[in-house]
């Protein structure tokens, strides 16, 4: 083996191994915002919210239907609008944890359409803003140590202690889409 094919599979195998550091640290964060709703939003037990996957851009939540059923044997209105809420409130936190950011978070608005009743476990997924992630991929190595201003509303944070985020969360029963909920979530500065 020439040194050429040497340096080639231990570059691929440093990259696995990133790969793979990353992965649990992803999966850490959705244990510890799966802990955070449980422990101070007792529905999202009751409810067995549960987050699926995160990789920086799009973040999936879920929940069985068993426990959101209504009448009709589909999911409950209150059900749909909490678990989407709660998508869109972790994608929020999830970016705070990724920048080093403690904040409270609020919803401060939101409007939600339902198109279909759901009658499989729901897959909420919410995708954080493409001009955010615009953003983050231009920045230089000379900015990577500085704290990250994701969007305008981020700078907010340090100018006013407060941020806003603007989300659309969709919900789909298989590959139906069955709701479409948009929030703008606060993040308020906690004092030092």
């Amino acid at each position: 083996m020439d040194s050429i094919s040497t340096v080639a599979m231990t570059e691929t195998a440093a990259e696995t191994q990133d790969a793979k550091g990353c992965d649990l640290i992803k999966r850490d964060l959705l244990s510890q915002l799966e802990r955070t709703w449980h422990q101070t939003i007792p529905v999202s037990e009751f409810m067995q919210i549960a987050p699926l996957s995160f990789d920086d851009e799009m973040f999936t939540v879920t929940a069985p239907l068993t426990p959101n059923i209504n009448l009709h044997q589909t999911m409950f209105a209150g059900s749909i609008y909490t678990l989407m809420t709660l998508t869109g409130w972790g994608m929020v936190w999830l970016q705070q944890k990724r920048q080093g950011i403690t904040a409270d978070i609020v919803l401060a608005d939101a409007k939600i359409k339902y198109h279909a009743p759901v009658t499989e476990a729901p897959m909420s997924q919410v995708i954080w803003p493409a001009s955010t992630k615009a953003q983050l991929d231009s920045q230089t190595e000379s900015q990577a140590t500085a704290p990250l201003i994701l969007n305008s509303d981020f700078a907010d944070l340090y100018r006013r202690n407060k941020m806003s985020h603007h989300l659309e969360v969709h919900l789909y029963s298989g590959k139906i889409l069955c709701a479409t909920f948009n929030g703008r979530y606060v993040s308020l500065k906690k004092p030092i």
